[in-house]
């Protein structure tokens, strides 16, 4: 693609504004790899960092791990080492098995309840600490500790402050801000009575694609650098103080250990790079996290040269524990020990062995974990002196947090101090955060905006709480939330609406952007759903490909005259050029969380003209100038990017952006959509085919947002219903999760012999019954059924090459309507494997 003068001047203009960082971060010289070829998985420690691993040892505490070590049974060893989902295990189950940890995964939550209060989350972690002291015998009681997600704020409580993700963060150059935000996420949960959080990430991520984007400071390893250590101080105090882990603090942890951000943006990938890459890109903040005194560390669910890092005794032992010198414990991740070769989620003494600390297990066989477990530590498979070195570091933290000596969860200094979560202080820092972490892509004269003046708010975006968080808020994706899941929130079209009532001006709120008094400028707010793993991973960086209706609001707004303002949520840079160009201004607001008011202190002028705040933000991510630059990367050969790393326009410091080119490249790789029909339609280039069934629209929420498909049953020729893409899809990373085919439905006339549901590739169809669930459905109401793309997979489908995601057949009579079928993390499926 060529670049027109005024776009290279840009460019030279994106490579030189604001060079110099803030807070004091430096820009370390980065070496280019790229010729070395990867070898084994087998690490060479010597080549590694040596660390000082703080805090250190404490021959008083190290006295105590020794006596209780000599008075567990190798039972209650077992049951330190192992870690289970508080949705597949019960209070009651820690008076038997003496668990070392529980966790609440990213869709559970106390009693079941995803919007429990605060009270209950404390009110469970009473009933399971309890349960972890009950004994009948003389043995040790070492109480349990509850790990949670807090990756942006207590996020999976309801009101809780949410901070922006770390891409916006890593944008706002500010150690001091970081270590706040840690501090304040620490008291937030640990007022929940919760001990340990699963953060920071220290992904070093390479390849924008990936759905864990957001969750990485940077592309860059130095900002990892500059940000562990001061993270790692705000969640746990700081190492050599009477603050380090104090009761207003928590054990954190470092993930993932190590190379996720390499994985060519595939979840759970492989990162295929050479030992010296893997050090010198993806150790990023590690060193400093361990200096920082860091409890936790988690290994990755992916691979490094083919290799799972759940199993890679040369990197978790070798390299972390006896050359970094990391002397806290090691946990899994989600089972992820079952995907090490020769494991299953049930039996895995291979990452034990490798140095895996604790299990992470999710689901309902975990007594089948810890019996096998039992057995062959008992059998010397797993050696009584790695085992009881799991054990003692488990139990190193646990002394060093205080667990044994603060009681209850309730009775502990700041638990049930409910009202400091979301206090006005709190939501101050997260409101700054956001101003800090907004990058101004481009502003062709129209911002600041007057307070005063006449302001049309446009987008479902500008009212959406959920979709300014983004994924990891009250749920794992995130998605589909009522603004009253977040009751101490302000969104970014009631944050505008503040603004300029206060400022004398009107705000209206269009969410289609149609108005009947021109207004004096628009803000458009658009961008991607809320997403996390599994349902984040992209092909290639186009935004919304399958649906241009942002753009088309843009464009009218810009044929009326309006000067238009776009705010951008994303978890990612993404390829917007058209966007752009019928934008007057751009601002990348990534995931700003909670606090929307943010984004209106930084768009409009004070009461005398000039802004209050000026734009801060620094891209941490390059910006593509085409939708195939997934890997962009200042390392990489032919660095070419729309907007480089470092670039951000200011009041201050401002630019103007030509415009751009609008050209897809042809031969692209094409998005899979999470939904394949919804709203009336099934994505461009797809089709509903039909053999022996006839159909009609239908309406449901809209006018004809559905489809009637009636079988006959007349004739030998089996009826079916066929989502077919235009192209094989490849969806074997989806069916090794909790990924479901979801379709809502409406029974008509029931069925009256066998119907099946399944998938295509080829012309061979792999299908599961659900005829029995249709007789059951009460007639004339909307239902949903869910079933694993697992299951399809398990019946021999060739998940890879899915050419019809969607086929429903029968061949007797049924008449069913049919809305929304799509992929989606439903929990424990309705349906399991059909019938």
């Amino acid at each position: 693609m060529k670049t027109n003068p005024s776009s290279a001047s840009l460019l030279i203009l994106a490579l030189t504004l604001t060079a110099m960082p803030r807070a004091g971060l430096a820009e370390a010289p980065l070496t280019d790899h790229s010729t070395e070829q990867p070898a084994s998985s087998i690490a060479n420690p010597g080549i590694w960092p040596k660390v000082r691993a703080r805090p250190g040892r404490d021959p008083k505490v190290e006295k105590k791990i020794d006596a209780l070590l000599a008075a567990m049974s190798i039972e209650d060893k077992v049951g330190q080492i192992i870690q289970v989902d508080i949705g597949s295990v019960k209070p009651a189950d820690i008076v038997t098995y003496k668990l070392g940890s529980i966790l609440n995964g990213g869709n559970s939550g106390p009693y079941d309840d995803e919007y429990a209060s605060p009270a209950k989350w404390l009110q469970l972690a009473d009933e399971f600490y309890d349960a972890s002291m009950t004994r009948s015998d003389s043995r040790p009681k070492i109480p349990i500790i509850w790990g949670t997600d807090s990756v942006h704020g207590n996020n999976n409580i309801v009101g809780a402050t949410l901070f922006p993700h770390n891409i916006g963060l890593g944008a706002a150059r500010n150690r001091d801000l970081i270590r706040q935000i840690g501090e304040v996420t620490a008291l937030e949960t640990a007022a929940a009575g919760l001990d340990w959080t699963f953060a920071p990430t220290l992904a070093v991520v390479q390849d924008d694609r990936w759905g864990r984007t957001y969750e990485s400071y940077s592309e860059e390893p130095q900002i990892a650098a500059d940000y562990a250590g001061s993270m790692i101080e705000g969640v746990q105090g700081k190492v050599g103080t009477k603050d380090f882990l104090a009761p207003n603090h928590l054990i954190a942890t470092t993930k993932h250990f190590l190379g996720d951000g390499g994985t060519g943006g595939r979840d759970q990938g492989d990162t295929h790079v050479p030992e010296t890459v893997l050090r010198d890109v993806h150790l990023g903040g590690y060193p400093a996290a361990i200096e920082a005194g860091t409890q936790s560390v988690m290994a990755s669910f992916s691979s490094w040269n083919g290799e799972k890092m759940s199993g890679n005794k040369s990197l978790l032992t070798g390299v972390l524990k006896e050359r970094m010198g990391f002397d806290g414990f090691v946990v899994g991740d989600w089972n992820s020990h079952g995907q090490v070769k020769g494991c299953s989620n049930e039996d895995c003494p291979q990452a034990i062995n490798a140095g895996l600390d604790m299990f992470m297990y999710s689901g309902p066989g975990w007594k089948q974990l810890y019996d096998n477990t039992l057995a062959e530590a008992k059998a010397g498979t797993i050696p009584a002196a790695r085992l009881d070195d799991a054990v003692r570091r488990i139990l190193r933290v646990k002394l060093r947090a205080g667990t044994f000596d603060r009681g209850r969860p309730s009775s502990r200094a700041f638990a049930a101090k409910f009202d400091v979560i979301a206090s006005a202080q709190h939501r101050a820092i997260a409101r700054e955060a956001v101003r800090e972490s907004l990058v101004l892509l481009k502003n062709n004269g129209v911002l600041p905006l007057k307070p005063a003046a006449n302001i049309l708010v446009a987008g479902n975006a500008a009212d959406s709480i959920s979709q300014q968080a983004g994924g990891w808020s009250i749920t794992w994706q995130g998605a589909d939330l009522p603004n009253s899941a977040f009751p101490n929130a302000t969104s970014i079209w009631k944050g505008i609406e503040q603004t300029v009532k206060t400022g004398g001006g009107t705000a209206t709120y269009a969410p289609d952007g149609k108005f009947t008094a021109k207004p004096d400028a628009a803000i458009v707010v658009f961008g991607e759903q809320p997403y996390a793993e599994f349902k984040g991973d992209i092909p290639n960086l186009e935004y919304s490909p399958g649906d241009k209706s942002d753009l088309e609001m843009l464009r009218r707004l810009k044929a009326a005259g309006v000067p238009v303002v776009s705010v951008f949520l994303s978890g990612r840079p993404l390829w917007v050029n058209a966007e752009m160009n019928a934008s007057d201004a751009f601002v990348a607001a990534f995931l700003p969380g909670s606090e929307g008011g943010g984004v209106a202190d930084v768009l409009f002028a004070g009461a005398d003209g000039k802004p209050a705040h000026d734009f801060r933000g620094k891209l941490s991510f390059s910006w593509p100038k085409r939708p195939d630059q997934y890997v962009l990367n200042r390392r990489d050969a032919g660095y070419d990017p729309l907007f480089a790393f470092g670039y951000g326009l200011s009041y201050a410091a401002p630019g103007k952006v030509a415009q751009l080119d609008e050209a897809r490249p042809a031969g692209m790789a094409e998005a899979t959509p999470g939904v394949f029909y919804g709203k009336g339609r099934v994505p461009a280039g797809w089709s509903i085919d039909t053999q022996t069934v006839t159909r009609i629209g239908v309406d449901r929420r809209t006018q004809e947002d559905a489809l009637r498909f009636t079988w006959s049953g007349a004739g030998p020729q089996t009826g079916r219903v066929a989502i077919t893409a235009p192209r094989a899809i490849d969806l074997s990373r989806e069916s090794n999760g909790e990924i479901s085919l979801v379709f809502e439905y409406r029974v008509d006339t029931k069925p009256t012999g066998p119907v099946m549901l399944g998938i295509e590739n080829g012309g061979k169809t792999t299908s599961v019954p659900i005829g029995a669930t249709l007789i059951r459905a009460a007639p004339g109401e909307w239902a949903r059924i869910a079933v694993p793309l697992q299951c399809f997979a398990s019946r021999g489908a060739n998940m890879a090459a899915i050419t019809a995601p969607f086929v429903l057949s029968a061949n007797a009579p049924l008449a069913l309507s049919l809305s929304d079928v799509k992929l989606d993390y439903v929990g424990m499926p309705m349906n399991a494997c059909g019938d």
